[in-house]
């Protein structure tokens, strides 16, 4: 075990930092800082936009802005709106669709189609929103730990973003499957353990390269015949992805992307869905469905399996994830990656 397996448990309170005012002037949006200057940021150019509506991505998260101000509140809320509303899903590749990259496209599936899309696509519409109101946001690539290989991956597969309010910087991330996924932003701070409702967080800095890391809490599983499932994360401690603060844009995951749908890999090997709740997050891999209580007792989350039919399929993405599908979804649950 590594020095960054070993820590203590520590308490660390997020403190909401206030700066700045939300305004949208057309295609141009400014960022009014506390000094009184406007600094640009998130300019798109019309042909980028079309016809998209930043509104209209409000109303698909279900977010009615209680703050006009660019602070730490407004951020944690657009995010815990984002991650209850939209799932991260690779469930075009197992439908016969392949899994565009584009912001209009990206818009399309998410907002007007009410799906959701895997990291290129569901953290783009969100690095898209937060400058479109006028957050200071960077896109960055992650490579994601592979515990069958002990490494993590030899690609930048994983995109995640910074955000910087009043001179602080955070790590925002919407797209993680499963437990693994940011219920707060992150401060970009070595050797802090950051407590959240799904775990505790904690970023290491070696070297240029930041490792995320979290240590979780023990479950309880009601039906034994999944006590032994692949999908529990048998350790308490796991690495999550590692990232530089390289800015990146989407273009540098165009040709990733391509692979992941083409060739053997976690996204083609398995069907996945995830979508988090109020208290917890629904997953489904392949047939396989699960719900993970947090917190159901002291230290402890409830971790509920069931095998679902090929025909329930459907229902469930419905009534669950809010998916209506519009080509036959087949089903698949080959090597495990992510577990809930």
């Amino acid at each position: 075990m590594n020095k960054r397996c070993r820590r203590a448990t520590r308490v660390a309170v997020l403190q909401p930092l206030v700066t700045g005012t939300i305004s949208l002037q057309g295609p141009r949006h400014e960022r009014r800082v506390a000094d009184g200057q406007a600094v640009a940021v998130g300019r798109l150019e019309r042909t980028q936009l079309g016809t998209m509506d930043i509104e209209a991505y409000f109303e698909r998260i279900g977010y009615q802005k209680s703050s006009n101000k660019l602070d730490l509140q407004t951020l944690t809320e657009i995010l815990q709106h984002q991650i209850r509303a939209i799932p991260f899903e690779n469930l075009n590749i197992h439908c016969g669709k392949t899994m565009e990259l584009s912001l209009e496209d990206t818009f399309h599936q998410i907002v007007r189609k009410k799906r959701g899309g895997w990291c290129l696509q569901v953290n783009h519409i969100l690095y898209w929103a937060l400058t479109m109101i006028g957050f200071e946001a960077t896109m960055l690539g992650g490579r994601v730990y592979v515990p069958s290989a002990c490494k993590y991956s030899n690609t930048m597969i994983h995109l995640l973003l910074q955000v910087t309010i009043s001179g602080k910087t955070y790590i925002v991330d919407s797209a993680f499957p499963f437990s693994c996924q940011l219920w707060e932003p992150l401060e970009l701070t070595s050797g802090k353990d950051q407590p959240q409702v799904p775990a505790i967080f904690h970023l290491t800095e070696e070297n240029g390269t930041w490792y995320l890391e979290q240590t979780k809490r023990q479950e309880y599983v009601p039906n034994q015949e999944f006590i032994d499932s692949n999908f529990l994360e048998k350790n308490t401690h796991r690495k999550i992805y590692s990232f530089t603060l390289e800015p990146r844009t989407i273009e540098d995951f165009q040709s990733i992307s391509t692979y992941y749908q083409v060739s053997p890999s976690v996204m083609t090997n398995t069907s996945l869905c995830s979508l988090h709740t109020q208290d917890g997050v629904h997953g489904l891999m392949g047939t396989i469905l699960a719900y993970k209580k947090f917190n159901y007792k002291d230290n402890i989350d409830l971790v509920e399996f069931k095998i679902l039919k090929e025909e329930e399929i459907e229902e469930v993405l419905k009534r669950v994830f809010g998916i209506h599908l519009e080509t036959k979804l087949v089903p698949k649950c080959g090597n495990v990656l992510f577990t809930i």
